[in-house]
């Protein structure tokens, strides 16, 4: 087995914004020594059975465009932070993409010959600002199991585009299903898997609720010998965080900072010592550093919060 030799990817998910970012906006980020951020631009479908992807559009914000993903990976770069560009899918009203289905032979080629296009203009985007990382698509399954040689055509149009390094992020219950991660440098996962069902888990029960995913996650980096990428990781703030980790309900909304900081700390003790594992991407990190999470903040963002202490802690470890 290859072990993964190089730096930990300390890295954070970087929301786009109305506005352009400057120094000022990443400093933050240098503050608890992440080394990468995932820069994520949107494309917004209808509605689950809607083929048609609509994206660099001048309703969009600034940091949803082409021009706005060049500014931001600029000046990321400036301040010497790498990216992995990271294209998203939005569905009108927040459905799961995992959901994404079509009704016809039709528009299932029509859904293909758009998320080409999407993909591949991005793809060009990272090719031009030498992103390190390009991710080919999130949490897909639905699209991936209907049509998987539209996947592995699609990995070498975007090959002949982009020279770095691949990952897709499939969801923590759908990894294990993915076709294609022999063509692909990491196996990407956006981690939030089921830990504890305790109101405030503590940093031990977080860990023994990760130890199983551990070992599975461990078969697939010896069985592909590819290094595992969190895609996407992190706890809300909020009561019960482990039990479902992806639950972004607003009535979610007993905050819980210790909750965090204890599954947060559990996350990082299980996984960031571990040469299989090349790092990861915390959900998320808005740019107005100074007005974004804190105390009463029930949310993902660990900004102003006891869990940025403990990713810096780890993050300047390794």
């Amino acid at each position: 087995m290859m072990p993964c030799n190089e730096p930990k990817i300390n890295g954070v998910s970087y929301v786009a914004s109305r506005d352009s970012i400057s120094k000022r906006h990443v400093q933050p980020i240098l503050n608890i020594h992440a080394n990468y951020a995932s820069v994520m631009p949107f494309g917004f479908i209808r509605e689950l059975s809607h083929p048609d992807i609509q994206y660099n559009s001048s309703r969009q914000w600034f940091g949803e465009t082409k021009t706005g993903v060049k500014q931001y990976i600029d000046m990321l770069n400036n301040e010497e932070i790498h990216v992995m560009l990271k294209p998203q899918i939005w569905v009108w009203r927040g459905e799961f993409t995992g959901d994404i289905k079509m009704e016809t032979e039709a528009d299932w080629k029509l859904l293909e010959d758009s998320y080409t296009k999407f993909i591949l203009d991005y793809a060009e985007v990272a090719q031009e600002t030498k992103a390190d990382i390009f991710c080919i698509g999130t949490e897909l399954e639905g699209f991936i199991e209907a049509r998987p040689d539209y996947w592995k055509d699609l990995i070498k149009k975007i090959k002949a585009i982009y020279s770095g390094k691949l990952t897709y992020a499939a969801n923590w219950n759908e990894y294990t299903k993915t076709p294609f991660w022999n063509d692909l440098d990491y196996i990407g996962i956006d981690a939030y898997f089921p830990v504890s069902d305790l109101k405030t888990p503590t940093v031990e029960a977080c860990k023994l609720g990760l130890n199983p995913w551990k070992i599975e996650m461990k078969t697939y980096y010896e069985q592909y010998d590819k290094p595992i990428l969190f895609t996407e990781f992190g706890f809300r703030s909020v009561d019960f965080t482990g039990k479902e980790p992806w639950n972004s309900d607003r009535d979610m909304d007993k905050v819980n900072l210790e909750a965090q900081t204890n599954a947060t700390k559990a996350f990082f003790e299980t996984f960031w010592n571990e040469d299989w594992v090349a790092g990861g991407f915390i959900w998320k990190w808005f740019h107005n550093h100074e007005q974004s999470g804190g105390q009463n903040d029930s949310q993902f963002t660990p900004q102003n919060k006891p869990a940025s202490t403990i990713m810096a802690q780890y993050f300047s470890k390794h």
